[in-house]
């Protein structure tokens, strides 16, 4: 014959409180200084690719002449004097001084900040962004300055964002020349490490979109 026993036992009730961190708060734990600061130029220009995977610019060619070239300006007012700026920084290799007036240390993909400082020397604080696809076209969109592959209203210091992979992010930025009808000229940094004047079909379809530039 089994008798039951009663066992007298203790319970406890545990509260746990788990609290998620982000990741950029535990870097600073986990990371030296020097890996800190690639890091922080990492999160800065993500989406940039770097000229290995199609950054910057494919196009080992050239800067491209602009003589007889017929531009057609539209109804919005752009910048001229910001245009002919750029376009004297053709021929820079590297990038420097628009990545260390940027505040990186050393050479970043620099096209973003190439197009910051265009803005900035001519008087804009903003847009400044180092990164293309999760800085640059963020600002416009929310300040409802964005046009679409094929906007045809362009002028003079837009911003041009490029998707060369077409994967939806913005790898690639330049600054609007203007357009003959049928091309869209730029000034782009970081073109193969170096600036230079480029033209592309309108309808190319790795235009991502137009940065409209209020002046």
């Amino acid at each position: 014959e089994t008798t039951s026993e009663e066992v007298p036992y203790e319970y406890y009730i545990l509260n746990v409180k788990l609290t998620s961190k982000p990741i950029s708060a535990v870097v600073s734990e986990l990371l030296t200084p020097e890996q800190m600061k690639m890091y922080q130029v990492y999160r800065q220009t993500m989406g940039n690719k770097p000229l290995l995977f199609g950054g910057g610019s494919p196009d080992t060619s050239g800067s491209e002449d602009l003589s007889g070239v017929q531009f057609i300006n539209g109804t919005r007012p752009g910048n001229p004097q910001l245009v002919e700026l750029a376009k004297r920084q053709v021929g820079n290799v590297g990038g420097y001084p628009y990545w260390s007036w940027y505040g990186f240390d050393s050479r970043v993909e620099w096209c973003a900040c190439f197009v910051s400082w265009c803005y900035n020397q001519a008087g804009k604080s903003e847009p400044r962004f180092a990164g293309c696809e999760w800085q640059g076209v963020p600002w416009f969109q929310s300040h409802g300055q964005w046009g679409a592959r094929g906007y045809n209203n362009l002028a003079p210091g837009d911003a041009i964002f490029f998707d060369w992979d077409l994967d939806g992010t913005a790898d690639h930025v330049g600054i609007v020349i203007g357009t003959d009808g049928s091309r869209v000229y730029t000034v782009e940094g970081n073109s193969g490490d170096a600036c230079k004047i480029k033209s592309y079909d309108l309808n190319y379809q790795s235009i991502k979109g137009y940065g409209l530039m209020n002046w």
